[in-house]
């Protein structure tokens, strides 16, 4: 019996401690627009924390899943519209429309163009750099998607009245990022900041940011032209 007890006593002694994991908490606020008293919806706000010290380990947070991300293409439109992944994720773009679709990214982050594809069909694509990804259909003008890649697993998206949770952050410095749709990058670089996470110190506080307008709502094709009107008005294209 004491031998066994001195031999788990070893294992303890020799096997590495594990990091805390620490729940972080923040909260978005976006500016009503002009007239208009009520709270802003501050969802889809992307924070993340960048380690200061050594890389964490993939799959260190609950960000992570076992579910292969994807954006789906269903009733003329990307769902979710904003997916944020970690570099190196394969992301699938399943189409659910009883139509053809395409997905093309010709902007910063990964640029790629998926051509035409069937209903009931899936194309993917690897995000192997890190940035962010504006997704549009050759088809339909009004679809649009943002991809955001991470080198980090600490991030999160707000919900609707802006509330931010990370899970797992180990204790330690961190740059901390946000990315708000339609705000320029010379605003958003103003909310870096360096922070210290630790067990006594894991909110955020609150992130305020101006109301920003829906920059690509009016976009070209992926040849640089105006998206042609579909004739006749029908929803389901030939097959090319």
């Amino acid at each position: 019996m004491r031998s066994a007890f001195s031999a788990l006593l070893i294992l303890l002694r020799s096997s590495p401690v594990r990091a805390q994991a620490i729940v972080v908490t923040g909260s978005v606020e976006v500016a009503p627009g002009p007239g208009d008293n009520r709270a802003a919806d501050a969802s889809n706000v992307v924070v993340w924390l960048t380690p200061l010290g050594p890389s964490p380990s993939p799959g260190q947070t609950a960000a992570n899943s076992d579910q292969r991300p994807r954006l789906v293409q269903k009733n003329k439109s990307f769902d979710p519209h904003i997916l944020v992944v970690q570099k190196g994720a394969s992301v699938d773009f399943p189409n659910r429309d009883p139509f053809f679709h395409n997905a093309f990214s010709l902007f910063e982050g990964k640029r790629f163009d998926l051509e035409l594809y069937e209903a009931g069909t899936t194309r993917s694509v690897v995000f192997d750099k890190v940035g962010i990804s504006y997704i549009f259909c050759n088809i339909h003008p009004e679809m649009s998607a943002v991809v955001i890649v991470l080198d980090t697993p600490y991030y999160a998206q707000s919900n609707r009245v802006g509330q931010i949770t990370i899970r797992n952050v180990s204790s330690g410095a961190y740059t901390l990022h946000v990315w708000q749709e339609g705000a320029l990058p010379d605003v958003l670089n103003r909310f870096d900041r360096q922070i210290t996470i630790s067990a006594e110190a894991r909110s955020l506080g609150t992130i305020r940011l101006p109301r920003t307008p829906n920059l690509y709502a009016k976009h070209k094709n992926k040849y640089g032209r105006d998206y042609d009107t579909a004739s006749p008005a029908n929803p389901v294209y030939p097959q090319p």
